[in-house]
């Protein structure tokens, strides 16, 4: 079973903008009374958290994307976003999302989905 599915990403030119999506499981935890977060990892690099949205929708974002993303979500939906506007290279990685603080835990091993990759390229 997946409990969350990342889609939208792609190959996108350098002053671009994508919308990533992030489906939680209905089934599996409490989508309206957590925090969520995105994650990215780059190759060769740690997972790093970009955006965070509490249950409240009070936001927060690294410093190196404040001003082009915003995170933002649908309870209604069970689904949580990224929009990403002005793209640089340095964006290209797989992005994810998780529950947070901690993440999700299923059969008592950390859960990830499978990400969905953004590549910023010309």
């Amino acid at each position: 079973q997946e409990h969350l599915v990342e889609t939208g990403g792609g190959l996108v030119q350098p002053g671009g903008s994508l919308t990533l999506s992030c489906a939680a499981s209905k089934n599996t935890f409490s989508f309206s009374m957590s925090d969520m977060g995105w994650y990215r990892q780059a190759p060769g690099k740690q997972r790093e958290l970009v955006a965070a949205i509490t249950s409240g929708s009070d936001t927060k974002y690294a410093d190196s994307v404040k001003g082009r993303f915003t995170i933002s979500r649908d309870n209604a939906k069970n689904t949580v976003y990224l929009q990403i506007n002005s793209l640089k290279p340095d964006d290209t990685a797989v992005y994810y999302c998780n529950t947070r603080p901690f993440g999700l835990k299923i059969n008592g091993r950390d859960y990830w989905g499978q990400g969905t990759q953004v590549t910023v390229s010309s």
